[in-house]
């Protein structure tokens, strides 16, 4: 299907001083078969009317209201009204590289059904990107490098939201945006991770990723560490949990806390590691810290990390490297 359809689907809200250049970017591709579905997510600025006036010059363009509110049913919409054999996404606020759909879709058609095509990103701000965002950018370009995204997933989202390309069936297959649960992008990785969808490895920039004080990942609730860490949670009992093995968490500050509790409502058992000498042998929601040594009386854990410090990562991959423990299988870092 040499000349196939393109679908891109762009929820927005309030992003008029940005949305011209994402729909430039968009019709300055040098694959032409596309249609970009805008979904106002009942904007309140000039953005509809942006829209709309490139809809009248390009029919490639729709421009639709919400059907519901939020992100999620706005992307729900988009894809209601979509036509594509082919399924991505993009920020209203963001800038693709003139070639991205054309370089996506050569990769794509290629490997075939049951991979999913990403691109190197690059973030970028008037005043000049935050150190977080930049450590964020150099991680999940070092993934997509060789295409090993998923070997990190619980640590953060290891693909791109808007910088993925998917065969249609496969994303229907995989539930597409139907379950209602933030934040939407992390949930449908992991859900592509479930599918066994392999990556496509790629060395080429192809995102330009806008931050800003108000953008939606910063500012709304939905995004906020609580959410992302229920996500992870119950994917791991899900997809790796072995119930047959000691269960370990590793750190008791908010985010292990937050661990804890969850794998308690869930009612799995775990033993609670920490090394903060005024925490050891105290309990913390009826479960008592254990001090590090604890782990040598433990036969073929699991282990959760959710300990952030670099050095102490360090340390601790060092130990499960010594006793000859593998990620994914023996070990999960959750930060």
């Amino acid at each position: 299907m040499p000349n196939a359809l393109i679908s891109i689907l762009i929820p927005f809200k309030n992003t008029d001083a940005f949305i011209e250049e994402c729909i430039q970017s968009i019709v300055n591709q040098s694959y032409t078969n596309w249609e970009a579905i805008f979904i106002s997510d009942h904007s309140t600025d000039d953005s509809d009317k942006i829209v709309e006036f490139y809809a009248i010059k390009d029919k490639r363009i729709t421009c639709l209201k919400n059907e519901g509110s939020g992100i999620i049913d706005a992307l729900k919409t988009a894809y209601k009204h979509s036509k594509g054999t082919y399924i991505t996404r993009m920020d209203s606020d963001d800038i693709m590289v003139l070639n991205r759909l054309e370089l996506m879709l050569n990769d794509l058609q290629q490997y075939g059904k049951n991979h999913l095509s990403v691109g190197l990103v690059k973030y970028f701000r008037d005043d000049g990107v935050s150190d977080g965002y930049m450590k964020y950018e150099k991680w999940i370009n070092g993934l997509t490098l060789t295409g090993n995204n998923y070997s990190e997933i619980y640590k953060e989202c290891v693909v791109p939201s808007p910088c993925w390309l998917l065969h249609r069936d496969d994303f229907e297959n995989c539930g597409g945006f139907e379950p209602n649960i933030y934040p939407e992008d992390y949930d449908l990785t992991f859900r592509f991770h479930k599918a066994n969808y392999k990556i496509i490895p790629c060395d080429k920039l192809l995102h330009y990723w806008r931050d800003y004080s108000t953008r939606t990942s910063r500012t709304h609730e939905h995004y906020a560490q609580n959410y992302f860490l229920d996500i992870k949670v119950r994917y791991f009992l899900e997809l790796d949990y072995d119930k047959k093995r000691p269960l370990t968490i590793w750190g008791a500050g908010s985010k292990g806390k937050v661990v804890a509790k969850l794998l308690i409502k869930n009612n799995i058992p775990f033993h609670w590691i920490c090394d903060n000498p005024k925490k050891i042998g105290k309990k913390i929601y009826d479960q008592e810290l254990l001090n590090f040594k604890h782990l040598s009386t433990l036969k073929n854990p699991q282990s959760i990390v959710t300990v952030a410090n670099d050095e102490a990562q360090k340390e601790i991959l060092s130990f499960f490297k010594s006793h000859n423990m593998f990620s994914m299988i023996d070990y999960f870092f959750f930060c």
